[in-house]
């Protein structure tokens, strides 16, 4: 199989065309196609140098696919690990010269009283369904150690999710290689704070107050009873490009 310098990955609602555009002034303009998400797999890309992921769907699927070339986000929507559509070039460039840097982040597989549930690139959390009801989670980490808080749900995020929703309810943007980020949604007490933890990560609901969800990612994957634990580990990692070495736009 031949290897090509880059591959696409965005959702036929996103805006390619700048990315196109970059890449043609690279030199890479022809032949390059633009795959949807669903068609994501390790094996469909792995004849890439780098995966361009544009948005946040095509990262979801790149990311939770762990593929063997570099990722490059673009407009996904994660801050310091976004790189510019000016950047595009100097990517490509470092791509063919295999030259590039970059910096691996966790995928997390989750269970269910032992049972698969899928897998996550950005966070993991449990959630009321109902509006406006809380419940008590448990979280506890490798370690030993463990907590509990009251409040609307709980959210786990890896550094690459941390910049997201966990970010909005109050957790720190965390470093690459820092752990695993655990923060309350809506906590029902003001001191309660986020928590930084070495995977693997449990979670587990201990009240029958509200009916609760598990979410991988954007999607919501089953309804988690109490007392049932839920185990969160690192099962692989995807590369993401580090934008710094690209400069400013």
């Amino acid at each position: 199989m031949s290897e090509r310098p880059v591959a696409v990955v965005a959702a036929a609602d996103v805006a390619t065309g700048p990315v196109v555009d970059a890449l043609a002034d690279a030199g890479v303009g022809s032949g390059v196609e633009v795959a949807p998400p669903a068609d994501v797999t390790a094996a469909t890309l792995g004849d890439a140098r780098a995966i361009v992921a544009v948005g946040e769907p095509a990262l979801l699927a790149v990311g939770r696919s762990a593929p063997d070339p570099p990722v490059v986000p673009v407009d996904t929507g994660t801050g310091r690990y976004d790189v510019s559509v000016g950047s595009i070039g100097a990517v490509v460039d470092a791509a063919v010269a295999g030259t590039i840097e970059t910096v691996d982040h966790p995928v997390l597989g989750v269970s269910v009283a032992d049972e698969r549930a899928g897998t996550a690139f950005l966070d993991v959390s449990l959630v009321t369904a109902d509006p406006a009801r809380i419940s008590e989670f448990a979280v506890g980490a490798g370690d030993g150690w463990t907590a509990s808080t009251r409040a609307d749900g709980v959210v786990i995020a890896t550094p690459t999710g941390s910049t997201g929703y966990a970010r909005a309810v109050g957790a720190p943007v965390l470093a690459p290689g820092t752990g695993l980020v655990a923060a309350p949604v809506s906590a029902y007490a003001m001191h309660v704070r986020p928590w930084v933890l070495r995977p693997p990560v449990s979670l587990s609901v201990e009240r029958d107050e509200a009916r609760v969800t598990l979410r991988l990612d954007d999607e919501v994957t089953r309804p988690v009873p109490p007392d049932v634990p839920v185990d969160v580990a690192v099962d692989a990692s995807t590369s993401l490009v580090v934008p710094e070495q690209f400069g400013a736009e």
